[in-house]
């Protein structure tokens, strides 16, 4: 028989026979690992270990070890509730159920539950569990699948989808239980050492609002019950940080339902915060050599059709019809900073050419999809685009990420780096996605970054390094990207000449440094719990008088303050009331002022860690102040501990 080469994560590569599947590849490697194998990864795709591998596949072996396991391990146990929930109500639908990044969901219809059943369905699961039932893969005719779900019109339609032209196809068994499935799944339900079934609510069938309505059960499921109860007890936690509830508390935002779905409004207090992240980008952008543009809210489609935004991304977009002529409100700011460029001639000695623009978006996303501040209709990407040429893209990808990484160390984060590749929608031909990737590919290994890999999550213009957001509860959301066009410049036109006098292509570099505004905000007002470092808290100092009789060395002391963001407390509450007010509003400094802080000229100062420090000079503490905003440090620490 004849072999094939296939490669492994060291970069060494393994001859194999060209029949082998991922457990054959395993045992190559070794019987130990062949044993514990319990799936694998080819070419960035999570697969059963009886699937086959292919000549030139990437392939990772995946074991109870490895990162990829606990999402198997999640899908299995989304079986499991389903299994469960049949038992109990054999007229249930299923529809899909998938594992998440916390856990996983299944959608299912013809059965009417709510929260009070779901005790019943997870009682049922554990018994699953108990029996240790082995998990078999099992390939059916087509005939014989569209057979089984004669009666289950969603079943019928994966099978007409994403199971198109497969004959047969693969089934997951588990005692009385089967799923149309492709897996890959754990070899046992007692592999699953502990499930919680969480919420419960409504979803779309498909996401689409036009499709019937089907109830979603959420769950998670870990190893063991202490994984599990570390899980619940974080959730907990960021229940009481969720920013929808301390966007309300500290009167930040408000999404109220007469606006409008996932449009917010930025109160005082909020809108402060985001002036001073804006300021910050404004400087990280100026200092990298970007010049500020502005573009408007809406184009003619013309110039979407023109970029390929509206064969891609027109269900995506807000159209309006003026005047007879249709016009889209901008969902990406990249065409209009593509249209800058090309009114003017430029020459190879000119580029880079930089700009950067905080860019008002707005994307139809479904209303089921839409949540506070991390999926809305009308959001702001500090948004920046420059134009390079091709020697120069590395040096160009390089400085964006390092202002990223300056970004990252400021506010305290750290980030998971992914590098998304071509989708199966997309524009431009093999041999530039192919040079694309590798282009960004050679940035995150010279700079040594460890990366994943996201098959199919590029934009549909180019590939993109994505950086992931996690915050204080271990959370991942979307935040930075590096994205390399080769395609927007050929839709354009777009030109410079060169040092042959000749025209030639720039290459166009898209680049966030929070992603956008509403879920670096919603990042950080959870990350942070309120708790805003000075430079960001939208009140800074809050003075509070001992009585009536110190408001006017109160107010004195607040203009000694200068330009910090100070206010006094007025209200003739006791100052235990003050202080704990104070503290509920997460100020990071309180001043306190009594007749002999008055009398000696001074004051006493209280930070929002219960830190106290007396008779201070006020001018030692505006100098503090001026430092403490200045080097953007996180927490306040005028008082040591």
């Amino acid at each position: 028989m004849s072999e094939i080469v296939v490669s492994l994560p060291d970069g060494s590569e393994l001859s194999v026979a060209e029949d082998a599947t991922v457990a054959d590849v395993a045992y190559e490697i070794g019987p130990g690992l062949g044993r514990d194998t319990v799936a694998g990864v080819v070419d960035g795709e999570l697969v059963d270990k009886a699937d086959p591998v292919h000549d030139g596949a990437e392939v990772v072996i995946v074991t109870d070890q490895s990162d990829e396991y606990l999402r198997v391990l999640r899908h299995s146990a989304a079986h499991v509730f389903a299994q469960a929930l049949q038992r109990l109500y054999p007229e249930a639908k299923l529809a899909i159920g998938p594992p998440t990044d916390e856990g996983f969901y299944y959608d299912v219809a013809n059965v009417d539950l709510d929260a009070d059943d779901l005790d019943a369905i997870e009682a049922e699961m554990q018994e699953i569990l108990e029996d240790d039932l082995p998990i078999k893969r099992e390939h059916r005719p087509r005939e014989q699948a569209l057979e089984t779900y004669d009666d289950n019109e969603y079943k019928q339609e994966i099978l007409e989808n994403e199971a198109a032209g497969e004959d047969p196809v693969s089934f997951y068994v588990q005692g009385d239980f089967e799923d149309l499935c492709q897996g890959p799944h754990v070899e046992s339900t007692g592999d699953i050492g502990a499930v919680k079934l969480l919420n419960i609510s409504s979803a779309y069938w498909r996401g689409d609002e036009d499709n019937e309505t089907l109830t979603r059960v959420y769950g998670t499921a870990f190893e063991s019950e202490s994984d599990l109860e570390e899980y619940l007890s974080l959730r907990e936690e960021a229940k009481e940080r969720d920013h929808r509830k301390l966007g309300q508390e500290l009167d930040l935002f408000s999404i109220p339902d007469v606006t409008g779905p996932g449009l917010p409004l930025y109160h005082p207090n909020g809108k402060k915060i985001l002036d001073e992240l804006s300021a910050y980008a404004r400087d990280l952008n100026v200092d990298a050599g970007y010049d500020p543009v502005e573009t408007p809210h809406l184009f003619r489609t013309e110039l979407w059709k023109k970029s390929g935004h509206y064969d891609n991304y027109v269900d995506d977009m807000f159209l309006l019809d003026v005047n007879d002529e249709e016009y889209g409100l901008k969902p990406m700011n990249c065409p209009g900073h593509a249209t800058i460029f090309d009114q003017k001639s430029w020459s190879y000695r000119e580029l880079p050419v930089r700009y950067f623009e905080d860019g008002k978006v707005y994307r139809k996303e479904q209303r089921g999809e839409l949540s506070g501040l991390s999926r809305v209709w009308s959001f702001t990407i500090d948004d920046g685009h420059l134009f390079c040429r091709p020697e120069q893209i590395e040096q160009e990808v390089n400085q964006v990420m390092d202002a990223i990484y300056e970004v990252l160390d400021t506010f305290g984060l750290d980030a998971h780096v992914a590098l998304a590749t071509r989708p199966e929608k997309s524009v431009g031909g093999d041999e530039i996605w192919e040079q694309a990737e590798s282009q960004l590919r050679s940035v995150l290994e010279n700079q040594n970054i460890d990366y994943d890999l996201e098959p199919g999550d590029g934009a549909f213009y180019g590939p993109k390094i994505d950086f992931a957001f996690e915050d204080a509860l271990g959370r991942k959301w979307d935040g930075p990207t590096v994205q390399l066009d080769f395609n927007m410049p050929e839709r354009f036109e777009l030109t410079y000449t060169g040092e042959d006098n000749e025209d030639h292509r720039p290459v166009m570099i898209h680049r966030a440094l929070y992603g956008s505004y509403e879920r670096f905000f919603m990042v950080l007002i959870e990350h942070f719990d309120g708790k805003f470092p000075l430079w960001l808290a939208p009140e800074q100092v809050r003075i509070l008088p001992i009585s009536d009789d110190q408001l006017g060395y109160a107010h004195r002391v607040k203009n000694q303050l200068g330009d910090f963001r100070v206010d006094v407390e007025d209200r003739s509450w006791t100052l235990g009331r003050k202080i704990r007010e104070a503290q509920e509003d997460r100020v990071p400094y309180m001043i306190i002022v009594g007749g002999d802080e008055e009398e000696a000229g001074t004051i006493s100062v209280r930070d929002r860690k219960e830190r106290e420090r007396g008779d201070v000079d006020v001018e030692t503490f505006r100098t503090h102040l001026e430092s403490e905003y200045e080097e953007k440090r996180i927490e306040p620490d005028f008082i040591e501990e």
